[in-house]
């Protein structure tokens, strides 16, 4: 953004030592995550998304709770299914809202920096990935404990810190996929259809042949993840893991990046 030169004129305007005026000056970050913030939490599809998270991530762990042993850190594994479905959703409308609701007109006219603004954007969903995830640890304690009761079974309390932190990072990269593509493409339905189909395509691709076997085991998200979430990540699971990342987070992310630079905004 640049600088005007003058003198302030309001009465609640001050000068700077350059010139410039406080209305001169950026806008400050912690300013833009607090409006990207609320469009998070203000707009229909993000209150939905918001009461479909909790709801399910309540359901799944106490629905969980009735078929297998009272253990929380299996019940907050089963929380990853709603979590891996609707996390990256949340970052794709996050990412595409401007567009969608022909708003960014105004917002980059207000922050002509977009790069700010799309940094902006990244930091509340991945937020609320890490609230959702420590929510689903909160909830499997008190089902544990109530369906040990209920059927008279010992709870099993034993819990892996490396596998649950683990879990976490991976509902991060989750919502990370999101994010990418909702910025590369700039369109929902689009980027919601290839988030919710990769997986089953992976899957196939898997069944092909050891090539295709191969190539799912370094390229599919999920399958290069999984090592996460038993807390034994060695040097080739990260390599795979940082292969599938780049493949789905950094190159759309910053192909994304460079196109809402670029993009004509009307």
């Amino acid at each position: 953004m640049t600088t005007r030169t003058h003198r302030p004129e309001g009465p609640h305007a001050t000068a700077a030592e350059d010139g410039t005026t406080t209305e001169d000056l950026p806008i400050p970050f912690r300013r833009l995550l607090r409006a990207e913030t609320r469009k998070l939490a203000d707009t229909r599809s993000g209150k939905v998304i918001a009461v479909l998270l909790v709801a399910l991530v309540v359901a799944s762990v106490a629905g969980r709770a009735t078929v297998v042993s009272p253990e929380p850190q299996r019940l907050i594994f089963t929380a990853g299914i709603a979590l891996g479905t609707l996390l990256p959703v949340l970052g794709i409308l996050t990412m595409t809202g401007e567009w969608t609701h022909r708003t960014a007109l105004t917002t980059f006219a207000l922050e002509p920096r977009r790069h700010r603004v799309i940094a902006a954007k990244c930091v509340p969903p991945l937020a609320a990935t890490v609230l959702l995830s420590l929510l689903a640890m909160l909830v499997a304690v008190p089902v544990t404990a109530v369906a040990a009761g209920v059927r008279n079974t010992p709870a099993v309390w034993d819990v892996d810190p490396a596998a649950l932190l683990g879990w976490t990072g991976a509902n991060v990269l989750v919502t990370a996929t999101g994010l990418a593509l909702g910025a590369l493409l700039l369109n929902a339905p689009s980027a919601i259809v290839i988030c919710l189909t990769a997986p089953m395509l992976w899957s196939a691709a898997a069944r092909l042949g050891p090539g295709g076997a191969a190539l799912a085991g370094w390229l599919d998200l999920g399958t290069t993840s999984a090592p996460l979430m038993t807390g034994d990540l060695t040097w080739s699971d990260g390599a795979r893991l940082a292969a599938s990342a780049t493949l789905w987070i950094v190159v759309p992310l910053t192909a994304g990046l460079i196109r809402v630079l670029r993009k004509e905004v009307i």
